[in-house]
């Protein structure tokens, strides 16, 4: 059974993990297969229209919400359409350091943090 059909044809966001890494993505969600879901983007690249298409699967996704587009404050509390998938204890962990991080680096979403070196002369 479809988990998440009731997104349907809606612009949602979504925080999905690549092994230990958390990554946003963002479009209208196009299917549900009941073991993936779809998510399209399309966009314009040098005056062609081209799409992009994401396959993700169930196990992969972390949250799934649509984003607040009436101007409402980031502090507000979140919409009843956000929804956190299953996931095991040790998943959650991982997920809530990484959510931590991003929320210390002022919500901005970065793939590494490199230490920056001192520069010779």
């Amino acid at each position: 059974m479809a988990r998440y059909s009731a997104f349907l044809g809606r612009t949602v966001e979504v925080q999905y993990r690549a092994g230990e890494i958390l990554l946003p993505a963002s479009g209208t969600f196009v299917a549900d297969s009941g073991r993936s879901i779809f998510l399209e983007q399309h966009f314009d690249q040098r005056g062609q229209a081209k799409q992009f298409r994401w396959e993700i699967p169930y196990q992969y996704i972390v949250r799934i919400h649509e984003p607040l587009t009436d101007g409402l404050s980031p502090a507000a509390p979140p919409t009843p359409s956000t929804l956190t998938a299953d996931s095991a204890a040790s998943d959650d962990s991982r997920a809530s350091s990484a959510s931590a991080a991003a929320g210390a680096a002022g919500g901005a979403s970065t793939l590494f943090s490199l230490p920056r070196r001192p520069k010779t002369v």
